[in-house]
């Protein structure tokens, strides 16, 4: 796509916009490490938070979107549970510095910059926050 910016990115429900920490360049010693060499990173900061999840949906729409209210009606007595109890707080905010699965996500390139849209499930860790 022609002149997309990170900023115009919204995650869907339960995904995150990561941007990766830089590749080490060289090793402790001192060695330059070719770009080729160099392993990607598995940390990185979350720059977008999409909406939470409902994980307790016996039909398992997730809260989402499985088209039940609509067909049937908000509160119908029949649907397992209600999704306005549904808290479907994400795990994570826009800032956080969090690790992630080596093999989670999907790579995005916006000018010359490669972002991570991964799961909630795929990070690890948020770093340096204590709960």
């Amino acid at each position: 796509m022609k002149n997309l910016t990170v900023s115009q990115l919204q995650p869907m429900a339960g995904y995150v916009l990561i941007e990766p920490a830089q590749a080490e360049t060289k090793t402790a010693s001192g060695i330059i490490l070719p770009e080729s060499d160099s392993e990607k990173p598995q940390y990185g900061t979350v720059l977008a938070v999409g909406e939470g999840e409902c994980d307790d949906c016996e039909c398992g729409c997730g809260g989402c979107g499985c088209g039940w209210e609509e067909e049937h009606g908000k509160g119908e007595k029949t649907h397992s549970h209600s999704h306005d109890q549904c808290d479907g707080e994400p795990p994570v905010k826009v800032g956080d510095q969090v690790i992630y699965k080596k093999w989670g996500g999907n790579e995005v390139l916006i000018d010359d910059v490669e972002y991570q849209f991964l799961k909630f499930e795929d990070i690890l860790a948020i770093i340096g926050n204590k709960k």
